[in-house]
């Protein structure tokens, strides 16, 4: 049995981006991986970690996600009508947000490789510690492509750094930002005030709140709590089979 929700927790859920590269009309969200959407794959693990509410940010064919997630108790929608980053996707939940005290966690639609026991694990370290902004984050022996996480000397967290912008000594970084985080709702809320879209590609990005957080002198922690699995993306059918194949593998084939 899942354990009853707990009214202190809700989750955002990106789920409003297209998906060009998976060659579906679907919402990159509803694409099936081991015959679900794996859409589905978050908000079951959501349930099952004992979220209470979870705001879907829907924008690309959102009826479709409105309708794949008709009957889920908890789940209330946010509408991205313009695709402009993952920190604007969140400035659409801003009524969900000034309604809730506690924590909030922060996930993408497409990471069906969530565990439960990761989005426990971070609820319990963000209940004890009281940070700003937690991150979950995973070790990678091959990090390609992933952002690395920056520490210094005593191991408190100091930023996230792209791999075009790391140097050679930060790109041999094994732990990574796999951008799943647990953020203070209202300083959530005060941080995406400061968020800016002066950037090449012009929108707001999430990735920019830990730092401004720290740059307020507020507390960001980082924690390597993840699973490897929880790493992995799927951009491409090609990735989308080297998932399907790993969870065949964790399943026993079910």
């Amino acid at each position: 049995m899942p354990p009853a929700p707990n009214p202190a927790t809700m989750a955002i859920v990106l789920a409003a981006g297209k998906g060009t590269r998976m060659e579906s009309s679907l919402p990159k969200v509803l694409v099936p991986v081991g015959g679900r959407p794996m859409l589905r794959y978050v908000t079951d693990a959501l349930r099952e970690a004992g979220v209470r509410q979870t705001v879907v940010v829907v924008g690309y064919q959102a009826d479709l996600v409105r309708e794949e997630l008709a009957d889920e108790a908890g789940v209330v929608f946010a509408e991205q009508t313009e695709q402009l980053g993952t920190g604007h996707a969140v400035m659409m939940c801003r009524e969900q947000l000034e309604q809730h005290d506690g924590p909030v966690l922060v996930i993408a639609g497409d990471q069906c490789m969530v565990q439960v026991s990761s989005v426990r694990k971070l609820f319990d370290i963000f209940d004890d510690e009281r940070p700003a902004c937690l991150l979950g984050t995973v070790h990678k022996e091959h990090p390609t492509g992933y952002g690395r996480v920056l520490r210094d000397d005593a191991g408190g967290f100091v930023g996230i750094v792209e791999e075009k912008d790391a140097s050679e000594a930060q790109r041999a970084i094994q732990e990574v930002n796999v951008s799943t985080y647990v953020f203070d709702a209202a300083e959530l809320l005060s941080t995406l005030d400061h968020l800016s879209s002066d950037n090449a590609q012009q929108e707001y990005y999430l990735t920019d709140c830990p730092a401004i957080l720290l740059a307020a002198g507020k507390r960001v922690s980082a924690h390597q709590v993840l699973e490897p699995c929880e790493s992995m993306s799927i951009n491409n059918m090609a990735e989308l089979a080297i998932v399907e194949a790993e969870l065949q593998r964790m399943t026993g084939g079910k």
